[in-house]
């Protein structure tokens, strides 16, 4: 567990949690990289399954399962942690949760998302629209959004530059920004590859307000032995959350696909 002076949030796609095997796997692997915030994707539990997720000393669970094994997410908060949960919103069809409220006494809010694939862009539009009231200057967005954000996040660089336009002129309306991209500038790292294409990118992302960016110190990419996806670590001062005024704007209609 990281000091008093840091918050920790860790973020995996981890394909699946049905294996009693696998899910001692993803335990294991969480204890031993001590998250403050530990956010899963694609568990693929239904509603009824997901007491099965347990990590000992990771009591505070909170999830969004649908009726059927796909998508599901699911957000951990370590023990160690003094926690205040105000606001839970999540999706019928498991694809996000939101928790608002304060860690260790400092405000923050945690959107956990698993954006389809093959409909990444579009999703995502509509869903920053939805949650727009709800995204303020306490706000980390983490997840696995199936969708490069820059070309440096593809190996071959061939991206579908309308969808990433589209998507990043949101995030900045939103004031969010990749945390990972800020820290490490032009570097080229990768979260996954795809057989069927041959390529490496950077589909995983934890983006924060631009009032976080300062007190974000460290971000990186974490191996995960066991899964095809690789987590993304980031590391924040515990002066996180900060209360500033919130802007109000509204995103139009028009602004999303039809």
């Amino acid at each position: 567990m990281a000091g008093n002076t840091e918050l920790v949030i860790l973020t995996v796609n981890v394909k699946g949690m049905n294996s009693p095997i696998k899910r001692r796997q993803i335990a294991d692997w969480i204890k031993s990289r001590s998250p403050t915030i530990c956010c899963l994707q694609e568990t693929h539990l239904k509603q009824g399954d997901t007491y099965r997720i347990k990590v000992k000393d990771w009591s505070k669970i909170y999830y969004a399962s649908g009726e059927v094994k796909k998508a599901g997410v699911t957000t951990l908060i370590s023990d160690q942690a003094k926690v205040k949960i105000d606001l839970i919103k999540r999706d019928k069809e498991g694809n996000y949760i939101l928790l608002k409220g304060s860690i260790d006494n400092k405000a923050i809010s945690i959107l956990n998302i698993y954006a389809p694939s093959g409909i990444a862009s579009n999703f995502l539009q509509e869903k920053l629209k939805e949650l727009q009231e709800e995204i303020d200057n306490k706000t980390v967005i983490v997840g696995d959004l199936n969708l490069a954000l820059s070309e440096l996040d593809k190996s071959n660089y061939k991206t579908n530059k309308k969808e990433i336009k589209e998507v990043n002129r949101i995030l900045e309306k939103l004031g969010m920004l990749d945390l990972w991209r800020k820290l490490n500038g032009d570097r080229k790292e990768y979260t996954f590859f795809s057989a069927a294409h041959g390529t490496y990118s950077k589909i995983h992302h934890i983006l924060g307000h631009k009032d976080l960016k300062i007190e974000c110190r460290k971000a990186e990419i974490v191996n995960a032995f066991f899964l095809d996806h690789d987590a993304i670590k980031t590391i924040f001062k515990k002066t996180l959350g900060v209360n500033r005024p919130k802007s109000h704007w509204k995103l139009k209609q028009s602004h999303l696909k039809e």
